[in-house]
């Protein structure tokens, strides 16, 4: 009778006609965005005196004419108005002065600084009250360090800095794809990778809509045009970016047989999904494979084409026709690389591929013997395992070798310093979403973009520091925001609080005990990344787990607020079984009556505490820290834009779904006070 009571008074002081808004606290910085304090790449030689040289006067001054100086300056003038919105002339009191070693009066300068260098590549750099310097090995170098300059900027002024840096490894390469979405993902990725300091891209083609395939009805219909892939090669060059097409060939061929054709040339008749095509049919060739390789190179204009070879036996029969199986898969196999190579080297193209078909243990003792030795060897390697001797055997075998490396955390960073102990030519940080999924990059396999930042980080300094935040940054450079704060209102969600944060009884958090709870996160005024939360404990709600049955199906946060935005600091006490899963959602209820809704997808809005894999850039990274017992653990932040800013927000009330992931609020803040 007691608990009976006790439900129904809850009830009524939940209702939306009794309840009073929880209290809140006024804060000036209930969001800041701000300049990170380290520098990605880690430099190889900084130092940063005391000051900060101010904005009031400064002005671009190129010295020289090559192309990347004028790329550095466009690239300072972008970041002047993206985060401060302030433009940046050229001249003014105080320089902001680039070159090159070319330059003898800015050399000097650099010698008498003590930072003068001659790395290819490499620069030097330096910020004191007279001004700020970036001079450039050679036009490269320069461009470089106008990227490491960029890092520097705060609202006050530049900040004073002695850098002298060079990379480690000479090609530093990162995976782009062409399709339907070319346009608006790759305008943000090729920017940002030349703020990593990549030098190359490696660019996935299989599927542009080259004239051959239109002529001959096998263009998909979600590729990208040949004008497209112009387009992005020439903006990838402009930002100091080399342009490698991928055409897979041998293998991974199924774009050559789309829409049914081509089928005359399958490797094996007998496949339903055909992955492999015929090496002793002329047609082949003369049909298919060159021209595609001659219009590659006319639209890209390469150095080099990667034309793929992996993988070619994993899913159909190689050999399969009774002469292949006469001449044996090596001869097929060295007989197909050797005519693409032959006809790439006439159009002075050189040729890259991937190692595992022609460097497999079964081959490796007589294949690539009978391989031209100035094809370029990506050995892909996507273990922990990546000192294995494979990067060095390769170069001790004669040819020119780059290491490859995948999203997994360590990968990039482990396999980099592996290629620079072997002296490979670089790395290339691979990409494998789907030859249609670049929006993913963004939205369902962001982790391969958090990856892009590790690995040019570790593909420039091999040496240097694992990158703190590495998902923060990349969703600061994929999307970056001006250096400001907003004032907002901290919410006491004390009276609704259902479970701790902390777990000393087992009773608390998810009732794992205290080594495996969320104490780490803190408690009151709480900064957590670009927001601040007032944390009191957590909104749990119910679940199908035993420890989440009985919890409240909703609960209501009365408001009776304005606000531009709302952030809510939120997780999942346990994980969803997929992405994309609905397992909750907030209803928000306005003064004058209407309501929206905005659902919880499991993934992209929100994510268990102990799953700390970013797959989306939707919620934004928020907290992270380790357990007791040491398990890592995130909790991130959503901002839901108001589109009704000029109405009072009434109520906010999260519901669950009562699924294995359970909706957990554990801090919300109104951010802006609306119109």
């Amino acid at each position: 009778m007691r608990l009976t009571a006790s439900l129904c008074l809850s009830a009524l002081l939940l209702s939306p006609a009794l309840a009073a808004p929880l209290a809140v606290t006024p804060v000036p910085d209930a969001h800041l965005s701000a300049p990170r304090a380290d520098l990605v790449p880690q430099p190889q030689r900084a130092e940063f005196p005391a000051g900060t040289l101010p904005l009031a006067g400064l002005g671009v001054k190129v010295v020289g004419n090559a192309p990347e100086l004028g790329w550095a300056a466009r690239d300072l003038r972008e970041t002047w108005q993206t985060r401060l919105g302030a433009s940046l002339p050229d001249g003014g009191r105080t320089p902001i002065t680039i070159g090159t070693r070319a330059d003898a009066a800015l050399a000097a300068k650099a010698r008498a600084a003590g930072l003068y260098t001659e790395t290819p590549e490499g620069y030097a750099l330096w910020v004191d009250e007279t001004g700020a310097y970036v001079l450039g090995a050679d036009a490269l170098g320069a461009y470089h360090g106008a990227q490491t300059l960029r890092q520097l900027l705060t609202p006050q002024g530049l900040r004073f800095a002695r850098i002298q840096d060079a990379p480690k490894l000479g090609q530093r390469v990162a995976m782009l794809y062409l399709d339907g979405n070319s346009g608006a993902i790759n305008d943000r990725l090729i920017p940002l990778l030349a703020q990593l300091k990549y030098n190359a891209v490696l660019i996935m083609s299989d599927y542009v809509q080259w004239d051959v395939a239109k002529a001959g009805g096998w263009a998909h219909p979600g590729g990208a045009t040949k004008a497209e892939a112009a387009r992005v090669a020439r903006l990838a060059r402009e930002h100091g970016l080399e342009v490698i097409p991928l055409i897979e060939t041998l293998g991974h061929v199924g774009w050559m047989f789309q829409g049914g054709k081509n089928l005359d040339l399958v490797q094996d008749p007998d496949s339903q999904n055909p992955f492999a095509y015929d090496t002793l049919n002329p047609q082949t060739y003369e049909r298919v494979v060159f021209p595609v390789l001659r219009e590659a190179v006319e639209v890209f204009q390469p150095k080099v084409i990667h034309i793929g070879h992996d993988e070619v036996r994993n899913r159909d029969r190689f050999p399969a026709r009774a002469n292949g199986k006469a001449a044996g898969f090596e001869n097929l196999f060295v007989d197909d690389t050797v005519r693409l190579h032959d006809f790439l080297k006439a159009q002075n193209v050189g040729t890259m591929i991937w190692h595992d078909a022609a460097f497999s243990d079964s081959v490796i003792g007589s294949l690539p013997a009978k391989l031209p030795k100035d094809i370029q060897v990506a050995y892909w390697n996507y273990t922990a395992d990546t000192n294995t001797g494979t990067l060095g055997r390769i170069k001790t075998l004669g040819f020119p070798v780059l290491g490859a490396s995948w999203a997994e955390p360590g990968n990039a960073e482990g396999l980099a310093r592996a290629a620079a102990q072997a002296g490979a030519l670089g790395m290339i940080q691979t990409r494998w979403s789907g030859y249609f999924g670049n929006p993913s990059i963004w939205d369902g396999m962001a982790e391969q973009g958090v990856a892009l930042v590790r690995a040019g980080a570790s593909f420039w300094n091999p040496a240097g520091r694992a990158v703190a935040n590495a998902d923060a940054l990349y969703r600061d450079l994929y999307a970056p925001n001006a250096y400001a704060q907003a004032a907002g209102s901290l919410v006491n969600l004390t009276p609704l609080v259902t479970r701790a944060l902390t777990d000393n009884d087992e009773k608390g958090w998810i009732g794992k005990g205290p080594d495996t709870d969320l104490r780490n996160l803190g408690s009151g005024n709480v900064r957590v990344g670009d927001y601040r939360f007032d944390v009191r404990g957590a909104v749990m709600l119910r679940g199908n787990r035993a420890a989440a049955k009985e919890l409240p199906e909703r609960a209501t946060v009365e408001l009776g607020r304005k606000a531009d935005a709302l952030a809510f600091l939120h997780t999942t006490g346990w994980p969803a079984p997929t992405n994309r899963e609905v397992v909750g959602r907030y209803e928000i209820r306005y003064a004058d009556g209407t309501v929206l809704n905005q659902p919880l997808e499991y993934g992209r809005h929100i994510r268990a505490w102990t799953d700390t894999l970013p797959s989306s850039m939707i919620a934004a990274p928020g907290w992270t820290g380790k357990t007791r017992d040491g398990l890592d653990v995130n909790v991130p932040v959503l901002e839901w834009k108001n589109p009704k800013p000029g109405v009072a927000i009434q109520s906010v009330t999260l519901i669950s779904e009562g699924k294995g992931a359970n909706p957990t609020l554990i801090g919300l803040t109104l951010i802006g006070g609306g119109k």
